[in-house]
């Protein structure tokens, strides 16, 4: 959620610092800082509230360095302010911190080592500086120091530590969050994310849980727990500059619903081959076959994407299927079947709540698969098989792309299943064709981008709240449709079964009240329009989504038909770009909603 970089051994650290820290922003955030000093311990530390232009305005021309360390912060231990903000100094001034990640025993920590500190601020990171230098002034070195404090605290972490009185190395420690060491010539970084260090390097290192890293301008060190030291090779980031820029699109939200047709292709590319058969890893294909039961474990958008692969894995594999959200699985997990195999989804491939999950379950010794967009991420390397989403960098706070392209792969890989165990109806889908025909009619849906915004300007203008609803895979469609447009616009917005209305739930209709329902499905398209007469009596003013086939004259948006078992990449398109025009119109920050962040790096 929060981001960090850093560098060493180059002049204009304070530069680099900016920059990367500006490649972050998409991870969302409330405030920031950086700290740099030079050889001559001339030392800098601007903080700022608000976004990185603010923190700007602040720097003025001095403040520069050879080594350097800068943070965005979203807020989990005292309010958004510049005390609260990072870099932390302790109390000696000798040190400095940043840190992602959430410290669950800071009070003990603060009751046990710090009861004559003082603090500035309200953040359990202010206490792990100060812990560091209580252990210093007992006569031990920075990295001894740092590694004391490390077996005192449990929690999730990202540590970066500059000793004011050895400026030529930066401390590196992580634990559940992520964490790289980018590689240079006579200089090296650290990020959160490889994309904020792309314009200085595309060579990275990965660090492991309980590791200490020092990092100095010619060379790193990577110790573990016990102190021997390991040496790990580099990897080569996958990733180009432009692929993270907006081009001449105002948002990157709008750009990535654009996107998406592309997507599409490139998914058919890279998992089917010339003559469209699916090429997947047949140890996947092996594994999942012999299960009894998959497990899909996500949050979020990707939960949702999950509910989609639910019912095309069932049909075509004949495997039953549970979703469950991360957060839930991990603290309470159920009983499970003789041969589970699970696939976690997830944009990131960095999500905290889904890793815990997965660290339990290799505990267990059970299959896992990560479907992801993160090469190299976190769940992608502790799983025991990856399938990559191949969508290119998701900026936006509110993912679009990275749900098309989830429910592509895992319709790919039913379908490779399906057909493994000689399922007739696997067999019989040609889903590289059908991909490619979604293709097409996203660009048709995208190119009625100004229906769309004028329906919007019609329904959305004044109102509070909102409803979407839909029975199978369209009340699916319905949960990401109303998540979409409530975490961008702030419309109290919520997706439904449309058969559970009258349960309760129609209570809420008043009149003028939006309710979009989504009819993609012919066996319960009469049902649905019979839940949508409902709410009319009661004053709801609704707005239809249908496929032609199922569509009437007085519906509002009618989209062509593709194959039943993939109508939710075209349904989920024209909700999107509601969203968009919704939170446009109202004058609000399409890619950066309040209060959210993109990669969700604690639990």
């Amino acid at each position: 959620m929060c981001g960090i970089v850093g560098i060493i051994g180059k002049e204009n650290a304070t530069e680099i610092l900016i920059q990367g820290l500006e490649k972050l922003e998409y991870r969302g955030y409330d405030s920031a800082g950086i700290f740099v000093s030079r050889d001559d311990k001339q030392e800098y530390l601007v903080k700022s509230l608000g976004r990185i232009a603010d923190l700007k305005k602040q720097i003025t021309p001095e403040v520069q360095g050879t080594i350097g360390i800068g943070h965005t912060r979203w807020a989990t231990h005292g309010k958004p302010s510049e005390g609260n903000a990072h870099p932390h100094t302790s109390n000696n001034r000798q040190f400095i911190l940043v840190h992602n990640g959430v410290i669950e025993n800071f009070e003990e920590i603060k009751e046990e080592f710090l009861k004559n500190f003082q603090f500035e601020g309200d953040t359990d990171t202010e206490i792990v500086v100060n812990l560091i230098q209580h252990f210093a002034q007992t006569g031990m070195t920075t990295k001894v120091a740092m590694k004391k404090a490390l077996t005192v605290i449990r929690g999730s972490y990202a540590f970066a530590l500059i000793d004011k009185n050895d400026p030529t190395t930066i401390y590196v420690a992580k634990n559940k969050s992520p964490l790289l060491i980018g590689l240079g010539d006579d200089f090296n970084v650290i990020c959160s994310d490889a994309m904020a260090m792309l314009n200085q390097t595309n060579h990275f290192v990965e660090i492991a849980d309980g590791e200490l890293v020092t990092v100095q301008a010619d060379k790193i060190n990577i110790e573990d727990e016990k102190g021997n030291s390991i040496y790990r090779e580099s990897y080569e980031a996958q990733l180009d500059l432009s692929d993270i820029e907006k081009g001449t699109y105002p948002y990157y939200m709008l750009k990535e619903i654009d996107d998406q047709p592309t997507v599409m292709r490139r998914i058919i590319q890279e998992y089917t081959n010339a003559v469209g058969t699916t090429v997947i890893d047949e140890q996947i294909i092996r594994k999942i076959t012999a299960s009894d039961r998959i497990y899909i474990i996500a949050c979020g958008t990707s939960y949702h994407a999950g509910w989609v692969g639910k019912a095309i894995i069932e049909k075509m594999t004949t495997i039953p299927v549970e979703v469950h959200l991360s957060s839930e699985f991990g603290y309470n997990m159920p009983l499970l079947s003789e041969n589970p195999f699970f696939i976690f989804l997830s944009q990131s491939g960095e999500t905290a709540d889904s890793r815990q999950v997965l660290v339990q379950t290799n505990a267990l010794g059970l299959p896992s698969l990560t479907v992801t967009n993160g090469s190299g991420s976190t769940l992608s390397r502790e799983a025991d098989y990856t399938l990559l989403l191949h969508a290119g960098p998701e900026i936006a706070v509110a993912s679009t792309k990275a749900y098309t392209a989830q429910i592509a792969v895992l319709a790919l890989l039913a379908k490779a299943v399906g057909d493994e165990k000689g399922n007739q109806v696997s067999i019989d889908f040609n889903v590289a064709h059908e991909l490619s025909v979604i293709a097409a009619v996203m660009e048709t849906i995208i190119d009625e981008k100004m229906v769309i915004s004028q329906l919007v300007e019609k329904y959305l203008t004044d109102t509070r709240n909102a409803f979407y609803i839909g029975r199978g895979v369209d009340y699916y469609v319905s949960m990401e449709a109303a998540l979409k447009l409530k975490e961008i616009s702030y419309i109290q917005a919520e997706g439904f079964a449309a058969g559970e209305l009258k349960h309760g739930t129609i209570a809420l209709i008043e009149e003028g009240t939006p309710v979009f329902g989504v009819i993609t499905d012919k066996k319960t398209a009469a049902h649905t329009r019979g839940n949508l007469k409902e709410v009319e009596s009661r004053g709801a003013n609704n707005f239809v989504i249908a496929l032609a086939s199922l569509a009437k004259e007085t519906d509002q948006l009618v989209l062509p038909d593709v194959h039943p078992l993939l109508t939710p990449l075209v349904s989920i398109l024209p909700t999107q770009l509601i969203a968009y025009f919704a939170t446009l119109q109202r004058g609000y920050d399409v890619d950066k909603p309040r209060n959210l962040a993109k990669s969700v790096t604690v639990e």
